[in-house]
């Protein structure tokens, strides 16, 4: 596929700063939309939780990119914060999914790549799911099912939707974890029997283009690793990673302590299987969480030299 004109929207978070950069070095034209005025050529300005932004912009794109969305683990789950996770996703799939269905069919991008989460699923125990399990029936889950249906007018404007389900990025977890598990602090949460949806980064970026070129593929894919993992194998591989022993556990009740409401996410299981890209022929750099954590904690020593 050849040089693609791109609209992003949280072009500037974690995982959509590199994907712009991954995008440009390839040699697609990335506009990001930003909240404030835009000050350089590849900026434009929106305002989501009024609904505006230009469609001269949206019609000038031949695919819309929104990773949009406040972090679930940003701060404690109050009403308020719990409020602002929810208009922070609907609001900006909403107001992209309804300009690009108002456009005139020849000037609509053809291809939406709309953020989701793995918490679609909610807890299912040590079931596989894939893309065609049904929502749960937890906060999260019910923040996802919202979240992807604010992309309907979209798909019901004839444009491919693809509903990137994303894992626990570990890198984000690594971040956290490093220290202490340098330390030999290191710990299961809970039982550890729970299974963790993760990716890595490198992985999601590399399955994000493949979503953006497969012009087959539409509705919900589940961006993982290729293999599922336990918090308990988690727990193994990265003190494997940083060669210390990991022997603790946090029971549930300190965690709820320190976590809130966000606790009883981490400890629920969601075995959740990448069908749609092992059937279209993804291949993973990191197929197990071992390789993934060994990858990503030889970055955080060679970024610290």
């Amino acid at each position: 596929m050849g040089t693609m004109r791109i609209l992003i929207s949280g072009g500037s978070g974690f995982l959509g700063t590199p994907f712009v950069e991954r995008l440009r070095g390839n040699g697609h034209d990335v506009t990001r939309l930003v909240r404030r005025p835009a000050q350089a050529p590849d900026e434009a300005t929106w305002q989501p939780s009024q609904g505006q932004i230009d469609p001269h912009v949206v019609a000038a794109a031949d695919v819309v990119i929104n990773l949009s969305g406040a972090n679930v683990g940003g701060k404690r789950w109050n009403a308020r914060y719990k409020s602002e996770l929810r208009s922070s996703r609907v609001d900006t799939t909403g107001t992209l999914a309804r300009a690009i269905s108002k456009l005139p069919g020849g000037d609509r991008p053809h291809t939406l790549l709309q953020a989701s989460a793995v918490g679609w699923y909610g807890d299912t125990g040590d079931n596989p799911v894939t893309e065609e399990a049904p929502a749960g029936t937890t906060f999260l889950a019910d923040l996802c099912r919202v979240w992807e249906a604010a992309a309907r007018p979209a798909e019901d404007a004839g444009v491919r939707v693809v509903l990137m389900r994303t894992g626990i990025a570990v890198e984000t977890l690594v971040e956290k974890l490093l220290l202490p598990f340098k330390l030999g602090a290191g710990a299961k949460l809970g039982g550890g029997k729970q299974w963790m949806p993760w990716t890595d980064v490198p992985d999601w970026l590399a399955a994000a283009e493949f979503l953006l070129e497969r012009e087959d593929l539409a509705g919900p894919v589940n961006l993982v690793g290729r293999e599922p993992a336990t918090n308990a194998e988690f727990t193994k591989a990265l003190a494997g990673a940083v060669n210390r022993p990991a022997l603790l556990s946090v029971p549930g009740p300190a965690l709820h302590l320190a976590l809130g409401e966000l606790a009883g996410e981490s400890l629920r299981s969601s075995r959740v299987v990448p069908a749609v890209l092992q059937r279209a022929g993804f291949q993973w750099a990191h197929p197990t969480i071992e390789s993934a954590l060994r990858a990503v904690v030889g970055r955080e020593a060679a970024a610290s030299r």
